[in-house]
């Protein structure tokens, strides 16, 4: 029997989505966007000490070797020749900090995640170093001092791991977030990987100088980085290098982005004050400000939001960092035992259609953007005796509505002009019930496209763009149509201010949890909490066992 005929699709393009939660690959159509095939892997976090949160770096490579094979294979069977993948793009966790050994290309310490904690007494140190009337961290980087950023995560390797320091020493050692430890090992590892980042992920390290789009010799100064250790920076559309193993080998690595930048341009969001928001284990507003550096009023960060080519301007955007998202259903998964699949959310939250005036600030890190507070830590407040768990998983839901309605909130004051609606995408905008809450406490339109994969079709849109592939046009009139879907609000305005104004209450209650231990030697920061830094408040006094949550909450 003949073999079957491989169908003829056009030039594809792969995308890696590296995560905090999972690695994906994806492969697209270039000339119509469609989302061909992928495979997911779901990547573990450890939290070895309180407010310490680490991934295994070999892991997440091991994972993208795993999720290229496994979406090759599914191509195959769907006589689909994956000699027509032309380009593959690199999407990531922004921030997570991983330094390895140049010569074996093994890691020299897990890799230290965006939501860690650790570093909190450093930025106590060095806050006290920054001049009250001339904040040069915030005026070169456009990023407040925060354990959130590479820079402090990257101290705390060269100040207490014994590995990074001697690799240091003898010029061993390469620091890079995730996007360049993947394209590095790619591209060869020890053998003649690409050591670079692009400018959206150099801007989360608090190193990089957003005006003059270089390391800044000042910052790493002020932060006592040795600049040999730090990987070039180039464009987030240009061939970075070949891969050099599995399926793929020999096809360019030529497109590069953050995830929340990925999913910018996923979104199409090209013009000046068009905006996302991204709902994955964080939640992630940007606004794309043009060509110029907006710095906010209101607690939102400036960023980089993509320069698509070596020649190219770059873009800058406003944006609003939520650290808790998704991460909150995982937690109800993992930690509490409430649902069994992060899917069952929905389906609890859909039988009682509230929360009966349960309230959940999910502070597990501090609070990002408007606040900047590490020292909240989450809370449920307002239980009473008739609070189950599906009120519990209502309200879970709401905080992310509430999390993003104080972010937009923020990014309308700093632009003047108020969102008419909002552009959504991330996994968890599968959840019809958390998108209709969505537009009722915005009190505008959220509006999801029918292909929620953004961020991976952001980074092969920058591959299939860049010189040298072409095989993706960027330009107005050559970009497919995007199908949407419209939640428009289901409640009056008065209502929906009620339950924000209630939530803002539950904010404050959550601050000044955390008392804070300068330590050197390695160890955390001190915490005056409960394990996980989570707090019941009441308005009765109770005791809730872990069998009774997972039971009958």
């Amino acid at each position: 029997m003949a073999a079957a005929k491989k169908a003829v699709l056009g030039p594809l393009v792969g995308a890696v989505d590296q995560g905090t939660s999972s690695t994906r690959f994806l492969v697209f159509n270039s000339k119509t966007a469609e989302l061909l095939s992928h495979h997911q892997v779901e990547i573990k976090q450890e939290f070895p000490r309180e407010g310490w949160v680490e991934q295994d770096p070999m892991e997440i490579l091991q994972s993208v070797y795993e999720c290229i094979e496994k979406t090759c294979e599914k191509l195959g069977q769907l006589n689909i020749d994956i000699s027509n993948i032309k380009a593959i793009g690199v999407s990531n966790q922004r921030e997570t900090t991983v330094v390895w050994d140049k010569l074996t290309g093994e890691p020299l310490y897990n890799a230290v995640v965006w939501l860690d904690l650790r570093t909190q007494s450093t930025v106590e140190i060095l806050s006290k170093r920054i001049p009250g009337n001339n904040n040069f961290v915030k005026s070169k980087t456009g990023l407040p001092l925060s354990t959130y950023f590479s820079a402090v995560k990257l101290r705390w390797l060269l100040d207490n791991v014994t590995k990074v320091q001697k690799a240091v020493k003898e010029d061993r050692a390469l620091f890079g977030t995730i996007d360049s430890w993947l394209i590095w090992s790619l591209t060869g590892g020890a053998n003649g990987g690409v050591h670079c980042t692009d400018v959206t992920n150099a801007s989360r390290t608090m190193l990089f100088n957003i005006h003059s789009l270089e390391w800044d010799k000042d910052l790493c100064e002020f932060f006592d980085i040795p600049m040999k250790i730090l990987p070039n920076v180039r464009s987030s559309s240009e061939i970075y290098g070949l891969m050099k193993a599995g399926a793929l080998e020999g096809v360019p690595i030529s497109g590069c982005l953050g995830d929340q930048s990925a999913a910018l341009v996923g979104q199409m969001c090209f013009q000046d004050g068009q905006a996302k928001n991204t709902y994955g284990t964080g939640c992630f507003l940007l606004c794309n400000t043009g060509r110029k550096c907006v710095f906010s009023d209101h607690g939102l960060l400036t960023t980089v939001a993509y320069k698509l080519g070596r020649d190219k301007p770059v873009y800058y955007a406003l944006e609003g960092s939520v650290a808790i998202a998704g991460a909150v259903i995982r937690w109800l998964r993992d930690n509490l035992g409430i649902i069994k699949t992060s899917e069952e959310i929905e389906k609890l939250a859909k039988e009682v259609g509230t929360s009966y005036g349960c309230y959940f600030v999910p502070a597990f890190s501090g609070l990002y953007a408007p606040y900047w507070e590490p020292s909240a830590r989450g809370i449920i407040c307002g239980l009473t005796q008739f609070t189950n768990k599906c009120h519990v998983a209502f309200a879970a839901l709401e905080a992310v509505c509430f999390q993003t309605r104080e972010i937009l909130d923020a990014m309308n004051r700093d632009c003047g002009i108020p969102l008419s609606h909002l552009q959504v995408d991330g996994g968890m905008t599968n959840n019809k019930i958390l998108m209709q809450l969505q537009a009722d406490i915005l009190y505008i339109p959220v509006v999801k496209p029918s292909m929620p994969e953004t961020t991976a079709l952001g980074a092969a849109m920058a591959a299939g763009a860049a010189e040298g592939v072409g095989v993706w046009s960027l330009e107005p009139e050559d970009l497919s149509a995007v199908t949407m879907e419209r939640f428009e609000p289901q409640i009056n305005a008065e209502e929906s201010e009620i339950r924000y104004s209630t939530w803002k209450k539950a904010v404050m209650k959550s601050m000044g949890w955390v008392t804070t231990q300068s330590s050197e030697s390695g160890d955390p920061s001190i915490f005056c909490s409960l394990p996980l830094g989570f707090f019941i408040v009441s308005s009765m006094v109770m005791l809730i066992g872990a069998r009774y949550i997972s039971g009958t909450l």
